[in-house]
Order: C-alpha cells, then structure tokens, then sequence
C-alpha cells in the first residue's frame, strides 16, 4: 500500500489514518510513503494525497476516514 503526495499535511494525515487502522488491526500491510513527484505522476493523478493498493488509486484528492480505509482493506 503506497501513499503519494509531497509531504503536505493532508499526505501525513492520510498515513497516519491508514497506520493507525492497519496497526489497530493487526494487519500485515507494508505501508509505503512516496514523495518523489515523478514516481508520483507516473500514477496519473492530478490531485494528492492519494492511496495505491496492489498499483492501484483507490483514493484520491482526500484525506479518508477510518471507516474508508477499512472497507478498502476489506475489515
């Protein structure tokens, strides 16, 4: 699971959502938090923070609720 945005704060919000949900689950979810600008074009978004499972934008432009990132991650 890989977290794409600059380093703005609603990037390090939606990590902090998603490892606190992975964490208060006991999930085995290698969370990742790319800043680099071309990695981050390289996914076609036009609006961060944005949320990549399995190479896949499954959010983007916001930060999730917890209850988004358990239903994305089937919980």
């Amino acid at each position: 699971m890989k977290i794409l945005g600059p380093g703005c704060a609603k990037c390090k919000s939606t990590y902090q959502v998603i490892e606190r949900v992975v964490s208060e689950n006991k999930l085995d979810v290698k969370l990742t938090k790319i800043e680099d600008i071309a990695e981050i074009m390289s996914y076609d978004i036009m609006a961060t923070p944005a949320v990549v499972v399995d190479g896949t934008v499954k959010i983007k432009g916001h930060v999730p609720s917890e209850s988004e990132v358990k239903q994305l991650l089937g919980i």
